[in-house]
């Protein structure tokens, strides 16, 4: 649509402005008879007018498709505005009629070849915005040509088409090698072909998150910047969003990419300054913060961030939303802007309130008096919405700042005694928050705020001052009948006050136990017997028991020492505030969002996150490392397999577990589907290749004979008595003493009481004496890092071996290792310092609480792609089904249902690993068969990693 009003625009120029609007009348009963006859003719002139009367009706709504062959016979034609037009006509209607838009097929070919390259581009463009199959094969060879055209114009417009081609039929653009000449393009002489180009293949990599499209690589990036400075604004954009997606190698590379960046931001495009903000804001993670450049960048990004806030109000608003968040990262840029978040009278309400929340990020002890007078002066204005605002920050601004707390608990004073009733209200609730915050500080107000009781009309208001009675009833002398003046109404009040009522008068009853146990009874019975409201009723009920029993009990729950608040409850989380700071010019930033919650159906959203910053240990090799699963776009209904596949329906099971023995651990509490995805963007991207994993491609010892004495999980070695505790493989050479002047260190992984351990023997063969030793880990997979020092405690003489155990955590620096458990350890001694790797089995990442809740399990696995799931085979296994649940459940692999099939018992089981990911599987044991047939799934694309950890469970 947006290319046909862009054509529509274009035509202008070539037709008399005042008289185009006569097209637009003519009500003729015959009018397609008559223009069929008018397009047929042979005077040019007409046959121009006849198309642009087509135009004007296919405009209107008008179903002009009739001419279909009439208007296609006008393309041969030398006169550039009547074959726009005829272009035109052709993109809305070529859908409709498929088999003759073919007809326009030579036509198209022979225009690629045209000398003029107007000609050759609009032909190009055309072929890519007719979205018909039969015509997609014949548009390969024309856009092969255009692409290799030597006007720039016609390259341009060819690398666009490709993305469009990719987008009716990915696999012929894969097949025709068109990829590969898009990215030839980023090399193109023509900064415009650079930019479209750069688009182009952005626009592919969304769809398809793990072609790796982009390589981005130092030559690459060179090349982008060189093109930034002489592209148009639009280029500039796509280019400054393609860098943003770049992590630097260093330091250097980075302030190199910002130094060349940075003149972007006096650009009057506000898109391309947001953009070269984005990328800097990027960047300055991998800056050390005492580099001089570092404190010049951070001067640099003010001034353009405060031209954004003279232009309109709408443009002020996404202004406004993106300074939030870049407030919210680094304050320090913008310290000392305050002045120009000042409210002005004419502001519409967005922005003032969005300016008001940005001043309170921004408030500090330098300038809180300045902001503690704006707000006062704010608080008397005539919009009740924005008052109440200013009302609530100045609230915010006690908490953040406590030297100023004093001042603001004297305005507040000072606009309670205005007697306006909402900012009355307003203030009694930022005044509760106050001494939340500073206990004993400032009560001394209180006898202030009971003068208003009467005016309180809105549950929060009337809640906080009921809370503030309950509190310090000690302090007030009439508490009591203040709190019965509430009771009075107590079934017409709302749930908030009524829960808060019954706690505050509990509260009185505890410290004044004679005076008020009247009080305290009726409030009993109206919450327990009177009230409908089930949350009511249980607290009522909790209360009357426990003072019922134990008044010292309830003493202590009902009176114990609250926690403060904190100083900013309105923060976005870190995770989110790092994907958001990505998105620094999209929607996502103006929703503060990200873009999976609301981009429809597209599977290609991918979660990014800032570099870590210099000297901070964590990853920069991956920009999407640490995205979050919540983020994920969600996956297609209707992914349950038939009933032939021996699934079914899982509500229809007999949903009694097996008997087990030993204690189940209890269930978790929530599913945690929104936990971090350590591994970054895309899991399926971690594991390379396809999903599928025949059982031929298994190792050897996956299908090892009984005979073998495999320890395994499943007890194969005929081994007596199932293990309580998860499997942990035999010791093996880590690093041979050859390798290390003597030290040989051997090992294993075990999951022991919930602590995964590194058990490992040093053996020292050298002739001298070890001491001093220490050890440390390689970013890895899945964050696995030493809990504590390596405690060697005598020295390690030679000929001598020692054991150490060695407990770990999971809290270290992400990056994805290749294969996934691989870990890279470096251990020290008083000799030398050694490297060496190893694999942990990820069974040891099965954590206690994996025992998914029946009904979740059945919504998640009905939510599983197909092609998330993955079947192989666990060979030479004589247990039978009960037996190889208890086993599993040693390592964490908890049975939810089992069902029974044609003499073939069906487990439904789960497993959540440490960084919360759950992995669901169908395991299948056939009465008097060896062979177990295991089915994994996966909510996200990861049915490979699956199956990776099915693998070294079981063995």
């Amino acid at each position: 649509m947006q290319e046909w009003a862009n054509q529509l625009c274009e035509n202008r120029q070539f037709g008399s402005k005042m008289t185009d609007s006569k097209y637009f009348t003519t009500t003729k009963k015959g009018e397609i008879f008559e223009l069929k006859a008018e397009l047929n003719s042979d005077k040019k002139e007409k046959k121009k007018e006849a198309v642009k009367k087509v135009i004007a009706s296919m405009t209107v709504g008008k179903d002009v498709s009739a001419l279909f062959p009439d208007v296609v016979n006008c393309m041969q034609t030398d006169n550039l505005e009547l074959k726009k037009l005829v272009y035109l006509y052709l993109m809305n209607y070529a859908k409709s009629q498929p088999d003759m838009a073919i007809m326009a097929v030579n036509t198209f070919v022979k225009d690629c070849e045209d000398p003029n390259p107007l000609i050759r581009a609009l032909a190009v463009r055309t072929m890519g915005c007719i979205r018909v199959d039969k015509i997609t094969e014949y548009l390969c060879e024309p856009l092969r040509k255009c692409l290799k055209d030597e006007d720039p114009y016609v390259r341009k417009t060819a690398a666009v088409c490709v993305a469009k081609l990719h987008d009716i039929n990915a696999q012929l653009v894969e097949d025709q090698g068109f990829l590969d000449t898009l990215k030839d393009l980023i090399s193109d002489s023509n900064p415009m072909v650079v930019a479209n180009a750069v688009a182009a293949l952005s626009e592919i990599a969304e769809s398809h998150p793990n072609s790796n499209l982009l390589d981005l690589n130092p030559q690459t990036i060179n090349k982008l910047l060189t093109a930034l400075n002489e592209c148009t604004e639009w280029g500039q954009i796509f280019i400054l969003d393609c860098l943003a997606n770049y992590t630097p190698r260093d330091d250097r590379e980075s302030q190199s990419i910002c130094e060349r960046v940075t003149p972007r931001l006096s650009h009057a495009n506000s898109a391309v300054v947001l953009s070269a903000v984005k990328v800097l804001m990027k960047f300055m993670e991998m800056l050390p913060k005492d580099l001089d450049y570092y404190g010049t960048l951070l001067k640099k990004l003010a001034p353009p961030l405060v031209t954004l806030l003279s232009a309109e109000p709408e443009l002020q608003y996404v202004a406004l939303r993106n300074i939030n968040l870049i407030v919210q990262r680094r304050p320090e840029i913008l310290k000392h802007e305050m002045k120009v978040f000042f409210v002005k009278y004419n502001d519409p309400i967005y922005v003032k309130l969005e300016k008001l929340d940005i001043m309170i990020r921004l408030a500090s002890q330098a300038n809180i008096a300045q902001v503690l007078a704006e707000l006062k002066e704010y608080a008397t204005e005539v919009d009740v919405d924005f008052v109440r605002k200013a009302v609530r920050a100045i609230g915010r601004c006690a908490i953040k700042v406590e030297q100023s707390a004093e001042r603001c608990v004297s305005t507040l004073l000072d606009l309670i005694q205005t007697k306006v009733n909402y900012v009355v209200q307003e203030a009694i609730v930022v005044i509760k928050d106050i001494f939340r915050k500073y206990p004993n500080k400032y009560e001394s107000v209180i006898a202030t705020l009971c003068e208003n009781l009467d005016s309180l009309d809105e549950p929060e208001a009337r809640a906080a001052m009921i809370w503030i009675v309950g509190e310090y009833a000690e302090r007030i002398d009439n508490a009591d009948e203040l709190l019965e003046s509430f009771l009075e109404g107590f079934h017409d009040e709302s749930t908030q006050v009524q829960l808060q009522l019954l706690t505050a008068i509990v509260k009185l009853f505890l410290k004044k136990p004679t005076e008020t146990q009247e009080l305290v009874q009726q409030v009993l019975s109206l919450a327990t017997q009177d009230s409908d409201n089930p949350d009511l009723r249980d607290r009522g009920y909790i209360y009357w028991r426990l003072l019922s029993t134990d008044p010292v009990a309830a003493k202590e729950v009902v009176l114990a020492e609250k926690p403060l608040i904190s100083e900013e409850t309105d923060l976005i989380e870190p995770t989110l505030l790092e994907e958001l700071i990505c998105h620094i010019g999209t929607l996502a930033s103006v929703y503060h969002k990200p873009p999976s919650a609301f981009v429809e159906g597209s599977r290609g959203v991918q979660h990014k996150r800032l570099p870590g910053s210099a000297g901070s240990g964590e990853s920069v090799e991956s920009p999407d490392t640490g995205s979050t699963a919540a983020a994920v776009s969600e996956a297609p209904p209707a992914v349950i397999p038939s009933q032939g596949d021996l699934l079914g329906d899982l509500l229809n099971l007999d949903l009694t577990p097996p008997t087990t023995t030993g204690p189940i651990p209890p269930p978790s509490s929530g599913m945690q589907m929104g936990a971090m995805d350590l591994l970054g963007g895309g899991l399926d991207s971690l594991m390379g290749t396809g999903f599928g994993v025949p059982p031929a491609a298994m190792p050897a010892s996956f299908s090892a004979p009984v005979s073998s004495g495999l320890d395994d999980l499943f007890d194969l070695g005929g081994g007596v008595g199932m293990p309580m505790g998860a499997y942990s493989p035999p010791k093996t050479v880590w690093l041979p003493a050859m390798k290390a002047k003597g030290l040989e260190i051997s090992g294993t992984f075990a999951r022991r009481a919930g602590v995964i351990q590194m058990e490992m023997t040093l053996t020292n063969k050298a002739m001298s004496v070890m001491t001093d030793f220490a050890i440390q880990f390689n970013r890895n997979s899945f964050g696995l890092a030493p809990a504590g020092p390596l405690q060697v405690l005598t020295p390690l003489s030679p000929n001598q071996s020692i054991e150490v155990t060695l407990p770990l955590n999971t809290v270290g620096p992400v990056m994805k290792m290749e294969p996934l458990n691989n870990l890279q350890v470096a251990v020290k001694n008083n000799i030398d310092v050694f490297y060496f790797s190893c694999q942990y089995p990820i069974s040891m990442l099965f954590v206690e609480d994996g025992k998914m809740e029946r009904q979740v399990f059945l919504a998640t696995w009905k939510d599983i792609p197909n092609e998330n799931e993955s079947q192989f085979q666990i060979k030479d296994c004589h247990l039978n089904s009960d037996a190889a649940s208890n086993k599993l459940q040693g390592s964490n692999i908890f049975t939810i249902a089992k069902r029974t099939v044609e003499g073939q018992d069906m487990l439904y089981q789960s497993m959540k690993l440490t960084n919360g990911i759950w992995v669901l599987a169908e395991l299948r044991v056939q009465t008097g068969n060896p062979n177990y047939t295991s089915q994994l799934g996966e909510r996200f694309e990861m049915a490979m990693y699956a199956v990776c950890v099915y693998e070294y469970s079981y063995y």
